[in-house]
Order: structure tokens, then C-alpha cells, then sequence
């Protein structure tokens, strides 16, 4: 497989996930505000912050509301990672390797960045922004199971599900990241009714909350971030992505788990083994910020590591790969 191939099947499904969990990020914060007593301090301003972006949306929008920070996050062109520039590169990287996808993946990536382009050409209300943060999440779902029914699960399709399990490990991340730093600075809200209420909206982001629910009962701050790091199981936990990602990785070099030839095994396994091997009492102990701050650089490097092994026209050919032609759109 030409390294261009690989690395617009990689991006593609990134993008893809990064729409979702964009749209699931926003979404949450809709659920807040209705629930949130009135008055409760402004629970948007958090959203752009953890995005890294703050000074670029200052620059543009001034203030955080809602309406900004719904059009930098959702529809802002200009933005690369409003859902729609997601949708807008995934697709132009399905474009480019349409002879490798399938043409049901090519029509459902087609059609679901139309839907959001015209949905971002009507100017939807702010009421009505939630069924399309589930529609985005919709056709993410079956863009995700097109994929697994409809491609040769070779090597084209271990790059699609490293990226996509790469990026979620990321956004869910962000998310818990979200609720410990930013989103209750004030400790006398902790075990309180609106403590419960956000813990419920961090679950419900991640489409966590009802297998949370019948694996612990009630509501608990630890056992939630638990859940969302640790937890094996669950396909929208940190852990859970790790693994797969890694699983998909070694099926592409041809290199059994828990050994390396390049630097991207290396590097993920790593990462792997320490969340495997820490428990959420050492994580809450050293700081969750910190922890998930860690983490993120960490994801950030295993990131640049797959892109040097398999993508770089500088490194020269590895073993499976040739590297000739790159095109990436990111």
C-alpha cells in the first residue's frame, strides 16, 4: 500500500471521529445549560479553552456565548476543526483513494458532509442544534459500521481503525479533561446536586451513561473517571482506544503485541502498558489535569511517531510501505 494511500485512509477516519466527538463536546454543554440552575456561571467559555484555540476564537469572535462558540465549533470554515472542515477534509482524502474504499463509504462520507454544508448555509436556530449534533453523531455511527461491513479488513482498514481509535482516545480525554479542571473550578459545588447533574452530562457525552449505570449504580466521581480512562470495555474509554489502536498497528507491521520494530509500536505500546498498569487513585493522587495533560503530549507524540514510521517521505521505505507520492490533507 502506497504511503499516500495509507496516510488519506488514516486522516479520513480521524476526521470523522473528530466530527463526532466535536459535536458530543458542544451537545453536552446544551444538556448543562437546561439542567443548570439559573445563573450558574458561563459554561461555554471552558470549550474553546480546551481546545487550544482560545487566542484564535478571541481574535475572530471576541466573547464566548453560545452563538460563537456553537459557529467556531460547528461551522466556521475557517476553523479546521469545526465539524464542518472535519467533514470537509475527510472527505477530500476519501476523494483521493476512492479506488481503495468502498463505494458505500465514499457515499456516506459524500453525502454526510452535503447535509452538513447545507445545514451550515440555512443558519440552523440554537434550538435546533441539537438534532443536528445528533445527526452528526448518526452518521458518524454508520460511516463507522460501512467501514467494518463493506471493507477488506486488511491493511487499509487496520489505518482507518488506528485513526479513528487514536482520535477518541483524545476527545475523551478532553472531555473528562473538561469536567475535573475547567468546568466546577468552585469546590464547594462537589457533592452537590449540580456536581451529580455534569458528572450525568460527562457520561451522557461519551454515550456512557447507561453501561455505567449498570456496571456501578450511582453516581461517583472516581468510579466515572474509572470508567472513562480505565475501563477495558467500554468502546468509548481511553484504555478501550489504546488497545485497539494498538492491535491495529501491529496488524499492519506484522509485529506480535508486546514487542516493537519501529518507534510508533514502541511508543504506543508504552502508553498502553502505563494506563494499564496505574489505577484511578494514583491518577486523582498525582492531579487528574495533570494526568490527562500527560497523557494528550504522549497521544501527541505516538501521533508523530505513525506519521514518521509510515507517512514521511524523508525516513525513506520501511518494509511494508512505500514512500512515494504523499497526500494528506490535514
Amino acid at each position: 500500500m502506497l504511503s499516500r494511500v495509507a496516510s488519506a485512509i488514516y486522516w479520513m477516519s480521524r476526521y470523522i471521529e473528530r466530527a463526532e466527538n466535536v459535536a458530543r463536546f458542544v451537545d453536552v454543554n446544551f444538556k448543562l445549560m437546561l439542567d443548570m440552575p439559573s445563573g450558574t456561571h458561563n459554561q461555554w467559555d471552558p470549550l474553546v479553552s480546551i481546545t487550544g484555540d482560545l487566542e484564535w476564537f478571541k481574535k475572530k469572535y471576541g466573547e464566548p456565548t453560545q452563538a460563537n462558540v456553537v459557529q467556531f465549533l460547528t461551522f466556521d470554515s475557517e476553523y479546521p476543526n469545526s465539524i464542518y472542515s472535519c467533514l470537509e477534509m475527510a472527505r477530500e482524502n476519501a476523494r483521493s483513494v476512492r479506488e481503495v474504499i468502498s463505494s458505500e463509504m465514499w457515499e456516506q462520507i459524500n453525502t454526510f458532509y452535503l447535509s452538513t454544508k447545507k445545514a451550515a448555509g440555512v443558519k440552523l436556530s440554537l434550538d435546533r442544534m441539537h438534532d443536528f449534533y445528533a445527526k452528526v453523531r448518526d452518521g458518524s455511527h454508520l460511516f463507522s459500521g460501512i467501514t467494518d461491513g463493506t471493507m477488506s479488513h486488511g491493511e487499509g482498514w487496520n489505518f482507518a481503525r488506528m485513526g479513528r481509535m487514536l482520535e477518541r482516545a483524545d476527545k475523551t480525554s478532553r472531555i473528562v479533561d473538561i469536567k475535573y479542571f475547567i468546568l466546577l473550578p468552585r469546590s464547594y459545588d462537589v457533592g452537590t446536586p449540580i456536581d451529580n447533574i455534569q458528572w450525568s452530562a460527562l457520561l451522557s457525552s461519551a454515550s456512557g451513561f447507561h453501561m455505567y449505570k449498570k456496571q456501578y449504580g450511582h453516581i461517583d466521581p472516581n468510579n466515572v473517571a474509572q470508567f472513562l480512562i480505565l475501563d477495558r470495555h467500554f468502546p468509548r474509554s481511553i484504555s478501550f482506544c489504546l488497545i485497539r489502536a494498538e492491535q491495529s498497528l501491529h496488524e499492519i507491521s506484522n509485529t506480535p503485541v508486546g514487542t516493537f520494530s519501529n518507534e510508533a509500536e514502541q511508543y504506543l505500546g508504552r502508553l498502553r502498558s502505563d494506563l494499564n498498569f496505574t489505577s484511578i487513585k494514583e491518577i486523582v493522587g498525582q492531579g487528574m489535569h495533570e494526568f490527562l495533560d500527560g497523557f494528550q503530549i504522549k497521544l501527541n507524540e505516538v501521533g508523530e511517531k505513525i506519521h514518521q514510521t509510515f507517512f514521511d517521505l524523508s525516513v525513506g521505505p520501511s518494509e511494508h510501505f512505500f514512500k512515494q507520492d504523499l497526500y494528506q490533507v490535514n
